[in-house]
């Protein structure tokens, strides 16, 4: 009896694999915008960098090297190191950066408007960021009197960006108090812990008619890469870069990482399936996965 050998094909299936590729299409994804094309705006300014920087407690001689690094336009400082004398932080910031003095040491939302009021005189600038705290051991934000803030200073003309608790009822009120973009916190201030709210930070995203941008916790550049990798608009970062060995190639790193995120998540990331393995060479048609898109 003579037997037959199976040919290449039919062991690993080529052929019918082979019927079942789709047409490659150069095209077919065209719309996926990035960069300049797909600018953050807040208040009707466009920015083309989702990267808010804080600059608490560097040296004021490395400001310049980590802006430039972090490829930034928009960064965030309390308004007393704004002081019109020596050592005066304003004057280490690139021609052409935003400034975004913040709220903090306000206790209620009287002393944040008197301290926004303040910082749009010294840094010539509608923007601000409120931060409303009590106490001074977990820095928690006051959402209540941080949507007070937020109304009255909305009124005022401000470009309002609103650091908060991830309440996603508080995030909506916010919306209507006229906030520009809401700033849910991933974990506490300055820990480093990453998204540790993250299931209520997806409701708010879920939800949002306004941009939303991580604050606090962010500790590494792939937990940066993770809050955009969920629909995040922006992250601010600051402590995980302040504390880093070398602070400039920190902050590029956080940049990068950003943009990776970004475009993840226009991209459309993966389907996850559970129970089961997935062929990497498919052959049949069910073997072939749908990709997924961004809803927003």
């Amino acid at each position: 009896m003579t037997t037959t050998e199976p040919t290449l094909d039919e062991l690993v299936g080529t052929a019918t694999n082979t019927a079942l590729l789709p047409e490659p299409d150069a095209h077919a994804y065209d719309s996926i915008a990035t960069g300049d094309a797909d600018p953050l705006i807040l208040g009707g300014h466009k920015f083309t960098s989702r990267f808010i920087l804080g600059s608490g407690r560097y040296d004021l001689n490395l400001i310049k090297a980590t802006i430039e690094n972090a490829g930034t336009q928009i960064v965030t400082m309390a308004l007393r190191r704004c002081r019109t004398t020596e050592n005066n932080l304003l004057d280490y910031i690139p021609k052409g950066i935003t400034m975004l003095p913040n709220t903090s040491g306000a206790r209620n939302a009287e002393e944040a408007v008197r301290i926004a009021r303040l910082a749009r005189e010294v840094c010539q600038t509608d923007f601000v960021k409120v931060e409303i705290e009590h106490e001074t051991k977990y820095l928690l934000p006051d959402n209540a009197e941080t949507i007070r803030a937020t109304e009255m200073l909305a009124k005022e003309g401000f470009v309002v960006m609103p650091y908060m608790f991830p309440d996603p009822i508080a995030a909506r009120q916010l919306e209507d108090a006229g906030a520009a973009c809401v700033m849910p916190l991933g974990s506490l201030i300055g820990s480093n812990k990453g998204l540790r709210m993250r299931d209520f930070i997806e409701v708010i995203i879920a939800n949002a008619h306004v941009p939303v941008i991580i604050d606090a916790g962010i500790g590494r550049p792939s937990q940066a890469a993770e809050a955009m990798e969920m629909g995040a608009d922006a992250v601010m970062a600051y402590t995980a870069i302040a504390s880093a060995g070398n602070i400039p190639v920190m902050a590029r790193a956080f940049k990068h990482a950003i943009e990776a995120g970004r475009e993840a998540y226009l991209a459309g990331l993966g389907t996850v399936t559970e129970g089961h393995a997935v062929p990497s060479s498919p052959t049949n048609a069910a073997d072939y996965l749908a990709p997924s898109s961004p809803s927003k």
